[in-house]
Formats: structure tokens, C-alpha cells, sequence
């Protein structure tokens, strides 16, 4: 077989995996980070979501410009929670939702593009503490 230069990899870059991208060079999936997440506040707060936190990641990572974190008091609750997120999102014009984790419902994740939702039961939550892998250990909520 032979490769283009274009498709040559030496090992090293091969298990680098790709460069990260810019967040410019994301595929818009419909409406800007800052709408977003305004409507994903909203669905966790009428749906009685718990430690509701959003720390902006801008500049800190290529994959999003906002995480949300919140908890959910049971794996049902978490579950519904995320349901009406996604649905909520893809009401206010967000092109592609994916959710990962909804079977068992102990950790959800939502990926809407520029924000990415993080919904947990509470012990499932404090056991991976990833508010505290974004912020630096200070207090999310106090920024």
C-alpha cells in the first residue's frame, strides 16, 4: 500500500493522536455557547437539579468552551434531568445532542458541542470531584 505524504504518520505522531482543535475550527451545532448554556441552567433548575455549577473552560480546552455539573437525587432523577436537557437544546436549535451513560444513570454525560453536561448522583459525583480538575480546587461558584 502505498501512502500519500499527507497520510505518512511517524510513531510518535500516531499515538499523539490528532492536534487539538481550535474552537473556530468546531462544527457549529446551532446556537453560540453562551445561549446554551442558558438553556441548560434553565431545565436543571425547573427540573430540581442539585450543586448546579457552570465553569467556563474557554481557552483551558479544545473540546468545549462550558462545562455544567450538577446532581440529580437518584438515578432516575439523573436520567429525567438529562432527557430534558437534551430535549431542551434540541428545541432551541442545537443541531446534534449526543448522550453517553443513560442506561445505569450513576454519570451522564450531555455533549451539545460548546457545552458539555455532566450530570451525576450525588456519591458518584464526589468520588470523581471533576469540578475540581477544571477549576484548580478553587471554589467554581465563587467565580
Amino acid at each position: 500500500m502505498h501512502l500519500s505524504p499527507e497520510m505518512k504518520r511517524t510513531p510518535a505522531a500516531s499515538k499523539a493522536g490528532p492536534a487539538p482543535r481550535e474552537a473556530s475550527e468546531r462544527p457549529p451545532r446551532g446556537i453560540d455557547v453562551d445561549a446554551a448554556t442558558r438553556v441548560v441552567l434553565a431545565s436543571l433548575e425547573d427540573d430540581k437539579a442539585e450543586e448546579i455549577v457552570a465553569i467556563d473552560i474557554r481557552g483551558k480546552s479544545s473540546f468545549a468552551d462550558m462545562l455544567v455539573v450538577a446532581s440529580g437525587r437518584s438515578a432516575r432523577h439523573v436520567g429525567a434531568l438529562a432527557d430534558h436537557v437534551m430535549r431542551k437544546l434540541k428545541e432551541a436549535g442545537v443541531s446534534q445532542v449526543n448522550v453517553e451513560g443513560l442506561p445505569h444513570a450513576d454519570w451522564v454525560l450531555v455533549d451539545a458541542g460548546d457545552v458539555v453536561v455532566h450530570l451525576f448522583r450525588p456519591e458518584v459525583r464526589s468520588f470523581y470531584n471533576i469540578e475540581k480538575i477544571w477549576t484548580g480546587g478553587a471554589d467554581p461558584q465563587a467565580s
